[in-house]
């Protein structure tokens, strides 16, 4: 927490058709595809045929947004993250050289145009279209005076305000969190006004041309980062602020509070714009937030600013107690606020003053700080936006605007119809990375050695032993833990000492009494109720560790004299207090979490507080962000290789699949042509192949896309088939000549369906793929579509 009682001078932190799904379709070799649902042979109903869109793992661009809390007690995190920075930039602009046991190469290529060492090729495909952004967690009281848009009170900008308590969900380039200078962003010194995010464009195709530079993005990026700052809202909103900036259909420009309810007005025109020139249709789309705290994002509509207002006049806020029904289940229908009508409800004796108004909260039960804390509970109101809103951004075709209507997703719209791109991505190309509050060893791979990375989705989801309880259990709980808290006492939300032992590790939660005697948390500590106990904590670099009588600090947990906080160390020069802060900490990020949770395959989770932070260890493979940035880049690899089917398919007694792959795209006015030496095949003018064409042109993307032409992808036969399915090089050949159409590749198969090296990369229980190779390959600009049945033959 940071609040008011301990920095005086900024507010507390805590404060249809046939199920069609997408798939993105363009150029690179060795393409794989899959099915965003298992499909398996069926008989040949005409009246059955199901088209559905096919994912086909060449993606030419990716656009990333880093999402990062500038509130207090972030800087530490955000230099950890600025070190991290290289590896995410070099990951995925120059991808690594591998031999075919998957061991890197003793030299790595310095550019990703240039040739892999012999015997060595690309773990996937460069990517040579790249934008990069920033966004903070800051947008504002959301109606409430909590954090103003210009703070004339900031000591860290003065004489200047602090202008960073609402940052808006805009792109963020700033060198410095007071403002004044900013990162030089794209299109670089062309004259025209930067867009607010950086532009990889090795190949120098864009126009404006982009950055070119390795060194160059990679120090901007980190500028970036730094200069986002510490010294935004506390009470922060990363869920919302994403959302604001990639989804939200009608952004406001403004909101006030219009006879005492929260009233957005106008839109912000300058975030569309923003939105439109950073995020394309058919990129990958990867999201990584970054915080030590739990999401507080208020509802911005009727009474909810309540929670984030501080003064009315001259006298300090407190909020209407809850009714008994609270303390005991929050769920309870009778769970309400004294201040609502009871409606049905018995009468609360509680809930009423002296003067027969309703009871509020004294002051040590309504610390500002922990205002979005156990709403339901505490208040008899949930103040928050549920976190289903944020799945369903990043999953749904459509979402609710501010009347409540369902109206297109702009993550999956064409925001400009202009730019002849006709592709829209799914949900099969959107992920969300969360570097959060919880203790590395919950979610590793090993909780002795986070060098061998976080778990992935599947590994998360999997029993962590006999109990059959998954890791999810462990950090957020579910309905078969009791009382639905999480087993690890860590992720458990409390101002109280908490109690217990760490399943994963057995590590038990202690008091001062026994100091720094856990090594996830440190210890439990004292709170004088404008606090919450920590998930985990770790050491700051000497450098970093800071004396909190310095009153010149923008944010510090050790200025209490007598504290017994796990983040403090005693201070010889101040009498042997303990107001020398050493240690960083991070609280429980239960809500992000719960997103990752729900989007299953497109959240990656990763710790905060890392493994590894002194310099010694700066090229270790678990120092630092290292691991989580490792993490996120691995599961883009897997997209930009190709996804992996999760059930087989059936071929025939002649070995074929039977399915049909339609190629759909925008001749713009130039003829369709399916060219058999290209593995094109003319669809005919009736049967189940006509039919299936008919179906993708209902798909709701076929206006917009303007598709005029439609072939079929042939699928490789007898040796050239086999030659797709066994050969693992990029370029598969037969007798010297390139082979071209698609095969299937099944790695679990007695004996396996083609060479298991083409689908290693896929979970042991879904190596399985369609393989496009040659001029199998969908053509730029074209979406994939695929049917199966019993006999698809025309």
């Amino acid at each position: 927490m940071k609040g008011l009682q301990r920095q005086k001078s900024f507010l507390g932190k805590r404060a249809a058709k046939a199920a069609l799904s997408m798939v993105v379709a363009t150029t690179a070799a060795g393409a794989a595809g899959c099915l965003d649902r298992p499909v398996e042979t069926v008989e040949p109903r005409i009246t059955a045929t199901i088209v559905e869109r096919l994912t086909q793992s060449s993606v030419d661009k990716i656009d990333i947004l880093l999402a990062i809390d500038n509130s207090r007690s972030m800087a530490d995190k955000q230099n950890i993250l600025a070190l991290a920075v290289p590896d995410l930039v070099a990951g995925l602009v120059n991808p690594r050289c591998i031999d075919d046991n998957g061991a890197p190469a003793m030299t790595q290529p310095s550019y990703p145009t240039d040739d892999c060492p012999a015997g060595t090729k690309r773990e996937f495909q460069p990517v040579y279209d790249i934008h990069i952004g920033v966004t903070s967690s800051s947008i504002g009281g959301h109606g409430a005076d909590s954090c103003p848009n210009s703070d004339a009170n900031s000591k860290e900008c003065s004489p200047q305000p602090n202008t960073t308590n609402n940052d808006k969900g805009h792109l963020l380039s700033r060198l410095d969190q007071c403002g004044g200078a900013s990162v030089d962003t794209y299109p670089y010194g062309t004259g025209s006004t930067d867009k607010g995010f950086l532009a990889w464009d090795p190949e120098q195709k864009l126009s404006p041309l982009g950055e070119k530079d390795i060194p160059n993005l990679q120090a901007n990026l980190r500028d970036m980062v730094i200069g986002t700052g510490q010294i935004g809202c506390g009470y922060e909103s990363q869920l919302e602020s994403i959302y604001r900036f990639l989804a939200d259909p009608e952004p406001y420009d403004t909101i006030s509070v219009v006879n005492n309810r929260a009233t957005p007005d106008g839109t912000d025109t300058i975030l569309l714009q923003q939105r439109a020139e950073f995020m394309r249709p058919d990129s990958l789309l990867a999201i990584v937030m970054l915080t030590d705290e739990n999401d507080c994002s208020i509802k911005e509509y009727g009474q909810f600013y309540y929670v984030g207002q501080l003064r009315i006049g001259a006298t300090n806020v407190r909020m209407p107690r809850a009714r008994q029904e609270c303390a005991t289940n929050p769920d309870d229908p009778c769970c309400k606020s004294c201040g609502q009508d009871p409606g049905s409800c018995p009468a609360d004796a509680s809930c009423t003053n002296p003067q027969g108004g309703p009871a509020l909260l004294n002051v040590e039960e309504d610390d500002i700080n922990l205002r979005c804390w156990d709403q339901k509970r505490r208040f008899g109101i949930d103040f928050l936006y549920p976190t289903d809103r944020y799945v369903q951004a990043f999953s749904a075709a459509e979402i609710q605007n501010r009347a409540g209507e369902l109206v297109p997703n702009p993550i999956f719209s064409d925001l400009n119809p202009q730019d002849n791109i006709t592709n829209i991505r799914d949900a099969g190309l959107v992920f969300f990375a969360g570097i959060v509050g919880v203790p590395w060893q919950d979610i590793a791979r090993d909780k002795t050695d986070l060098s061998k990375g976080f778990k992935n989705a599947n590994e998360m989801n999997a029993p962590i032993d006999a109990s059959g309880f998954s890791t999810w259990d462990v950090i957020l709980g579910s309905s078969k833990t009791q009382d639905g808290k999480p087993l690890d006492p860590l992720m458990i939300e409390s101002v109280q000492k908490r109690t217990g032992t760490n399943p994963i590790t057995g590590d038990v939660l202690v008091d001062s009494s026994t100091p720094n005697a856990n090594p996830l948390n440190g210890h439990e500590w004292t709170i004088a109720n404008d606090d919450l106990q920590y998930a985990c904590v770790f050491p700051l670099p000497v450098a970093d560790q800071r004396d909190c009588t310095n009153t010149n600090l923008t944010a510090c947990d050790c200025f209490e004299v007598g504290n017994d906080n796990p983040l403090c160390q005693q201070d010889p020069n101040n009498g042997n207090q303990p107001t020398l802060q050493v240690r960083a900490k991070a609280y429980p990020g239960v809500r992000p979490l719960e997103v990752m949770r729900d989007l299953g395959d497109q959240g990656i989770v990763a710790s905060v507080c890392p493994s590894k932070i002194e310099a010694a260890d700066l090229d270790k493979p678990d120092f630092g962000y290292r691991p989580a940035i490792g993490s996120i880049i691995d599961r883009l690899k897997s997209a930009l290789k190709g996804q992996c089917l999760p059930r087989t398919l059936t071929p025939d007694g002649s070995g074929n699949i039977p399915c049909l792959i339609l190629e759909a795209r925008n001749t713009q006015g130039a003829g369709c042509v399916c060219d058999p030496a290209k593995a094109r095949a003319e669809i005919p003018a009736e049967g189940p192949k006509a039919k299936a064409v008919q179906l993708a042109k209902e798909d709701p993307a076929a206006a917009k896309a303007g598709w005029d032409c439609f072939c079929e992808i042939t699928q490789s036969k007898d040796a050239e088939r086999t030659a797709c399915q066994d050969d693992s090089s990029a370029e598969p050949q037969l007798n010297g000549q390139p082979v071209n159409g698609w095969c299937y590749v099944d790695g679990t198969t007695t004996p396996p369906t083609g060479n298991v090296e083409i689908v290693k990369d896929c979970p042991a229980n879904e190596q399985r793929i369609i393989r496009f190779v040659g001029a199998g390959e969908a053509q730029p600009g074209s979406t994939l579509f695929i049917t199966c049945s019993g006999d698809t033959g025309g």
